[in-house]
């Protein structure tokens, strides 16, 4: 487990993000919100105090345990499953900010348990979600996460709880004197990055690997976004595109460990936008089931890709925080289906209205799903002049 000493580093990583996630400084007395798991309790305490010598108001809430979330889908009734408790759209509608310290003690604990109960429980609290979005948009709210290193997450990522351990230290900079510097210098290099991305005029990406040949088409309006804040750790650079123009197939390699589900060897073949086939060598009615989730469940969100030169994570974690900025040999990319993220449009987030985002092909959805390919790949521009450029190869972007 994270001794003293590394519990403190992550917090100070954590206000950090948080506040570079804000954009606007935040102030005395505004609310945080600090969500966490039973193991993470000590984290929460350390964050609970820093927030207090900040003159913040905390509010701490834990998560449902396991044993807990399995006895809600075995016994609630359809009206249980979309109940959301008095005061829970008070409180998200006037939180400033929200932490999330993930330390799931099984990951696997809901496979038993009917797909459709799980996706009627998400989609009931989609309302929730566009409470905090919308407030993020108008730079009142900004959150970050992070995970505890568990035996069960060790386990999963088939290793010992010491050697997780470390794999999370290096993976956050913790094993540096001073990991704030770190991330301040990481976030520096990869802005830099980003505007050149940004600055470039593109018709649309192909991404090719031995398993994937997928078109996306980034869409008027788009911007790259990423390492601002949102994950601890975060190397990724993102976009979401217009989910209209997506072709292709695309492959998964990585397990996914999703909604207490294993699934794995994901394949998506996407026609005019819509994931018309969906295929996994292990949870394919789980995978499905989520499709069917609402209409925007079947279209794509977000494409990103990670730069290995920053990244040093370099192992199968169990976790998609860490498995979607895998850097390794080859760096990845990963696809989300579900809903797309208004910070990569290119104008102000405040004016990106509902009917703005349907026109520029945003998407919608109750789902967000990140699925990571770690092959070696290359990824090539191709401009509205008519040029062709690669802009990633080898695990680097090439600009």
């Amino acid at each position: 487990m994270l001794n003293e000493k590394n519990l403190e580093k992550y917090a100070e990583v954590l206000i950090w993000a948080l506040k570079t996630a804000k954009k606007v400084s935040m102030k005395k007395n505004e609310i945080v919100l600090i969500q966490y798991d039973l193991p993470a309790l000590k984290m929460a305490e350390i964050l609970y105090g820093r927030f207090l010598d900040m003159g913040m108001r905390p509010v701490q809430r834990m998560s449902a345990t396991c044993g807990m979330e399995q006895i809600f889908y075995k016994k609630a009734s359809p009206a249980q499953l979309t109940f959301i408790a008095p005061g829970d759209k008070e409180l998200y509608s006037n939180i400033n900010g929200r932490i999330y310290l993930h330390a799931p003690q099984s990951l696997t604990h809901l496979k038993d348990i009917d797909p459709s109960k799980i996706g009627k429980a998400v989609v009931a609290r989609k309302s929730l979600k566009d409470i905090l979005d919308k407030r993020e948009e108008l730079r009142q709210y900004s959150w970050t996460l992070c995970i505890v290193p568990t035996e069960e997450l060790a386990h999963q990522a088939k290793m010992s709880l010491r050697q997780y351990t470390r794999q999370v230290i290096k993976g956050c900079y913790l094993d540096k004197s001073d990991p704030v510097a770190e991330w301040k210098n990481i976030h520096r290099e990869i802005t830099a990055i980003k505007k050149r991305l940004s600055s470039l005029k593109v018709k649309y990406f192909q991404v090719e690997t031995a398993e994937t040949d997928l078109r996306i088409t980034p869409g008027a309006g788009r911007k790259w976004a990423g390492v601002s804040g949102h994950n601890v750790p975060s190397f990724e650079i993102f976009i979401s595109p217009d989910w209209r123009g997506t072709e292709g197939i695309y492959f998964s390699n990585l397990p996914s460990f999703r909604s207490g589900n294993y699934v794995r060897d994901i394949r998506i073949t996407f026609v005019r936008g819509e994931a018309i086939k969906v295929e996994a060598k292990e949870g394919e009615e789980f995978l499905k089931t989520q499709l069917a989730m609402d209409r925007g469940a079947r279209r794509v969100g977000e494409f990103s890709l990670t730069d290995k030169r920053f990244s040093r994570i370099d192992r199968f974690m169990a976790e998609t925080l860490f498995d979607e900025n895998f850097g390794g040999k080859d760096g990845n990319c990963h696809l989300a289906l579900g809903s797309s993220y208004s910070d990569t449009y290119k104008g102000n987030p405040a004016q990106l209205t509902a009917a703005l985002k349907k026109k520029l092909g945003f998407n919608d959805s109750a789902l967000h799903w990140d699925m990571v390919n770690t092959e070696q790949k290359t990824v090539t521009a191709c401009l509205a002049n008519g040029k062709k450029i690669i802009i990633y190869e080898g695990g680097i972007f090439k600009l």
